[in-house]
């Protein structure tokens, strides 16, 4: 009998912002989530954790590739993870757009711990 170790799944945050990149996970994980943190689009791509991605927290406006940029990158390699933006941008448009293209949620900064946990308990329905 082989005993498995089960990784629990991991929460990605991918924005530029340092300070997002600090709290937020922080935060995750007093929740009780698995999280990696990146300060870029590509510096995701470029990790070797894609495949055990359970949620992306994904900042909308970044140097390079943007959230969405990413997010129609993961539709092209087929990789469906679920998406909760964040944005500091208050354009009304930009939720309905996010959520049509398939985002679960797209949160305005600053965001409440409930409606985060909200998004990722639609992201995650079992966590």
């Amino acid at each position: 009998m082989h005993c498995v170790t089960v990784l629990p799944v991991l929460v990605a945050v991918v924005d530029d912002d340092q300070s997002v990149r600090e709290s937020l996970p922080d935060l995750l994980r007093e929740l009780g989530f698995s999280v990696e943190a990146f300060a870029s689009a590509e510096e995701f791509l470029q990790a070797d954790c894609l495949g055990r991605t359970g949620c992306l927290i994904l900042d909308v406006a970044m140097p390079g590739m943007s959230g969405p940029d990413l997010q129609r990158e993961l539709g092209r390699r087929r990789q469906k993870i679920p998406i909760v933006f964040i944005t500091a941008h208050q354009d009304p448009g930009v939720r309905p757009r996010l959520l049509q293209a398939g985002a679960v949620e797209c949160l305005f900064k600053p965001f409440s711990e409930t409606a985060l946990l909200d998004a990722l308990h639609i992201a995650l329905p079992a966590a």
